[in-house]
């Protein structure tokens, strides 16, 4: 997709799995620039492959995850990624 920049997913309990696939999408996205996934049951894993993905996502630049099941150790993956994330 070339034209999307706004994906609101909000409540939609995507959680690990859905989030794991939305992370692969974002490597490689070149136009989305705010995601909101708040409210969607994310665990530390899912947490961590968005993480993964921020390290290389060159456009996102609002990522809401409000409300999921988020914990230290994907909160830390995340604060890590956004270290190095200049958008």
């Amino acid at each position: 997709n070339t034209t999307l920049t706004t994906l609101n997913l909000w409540s939609n309990k995507i959680g690990n799995k859905g989030a794991k696939a939305i992370a692969e999408a974002l490597r490689g996205n070149t136009t989305l620039i705010e995601l909101n996934l708040s409210n969607n049951e994310i665990g530390d894993d899912g947490a961590k492959a968005i993480a993964e993905a921020l390290r290389v996502n060159t456009t996102l630049t609002t990522l809401n995850l409000w409300s999921n099941k988020i914990g230290n150790k994907g909160a830390k993956a995340i604060a890590e990624a956004l270290r190095g994330n200049t958008t």
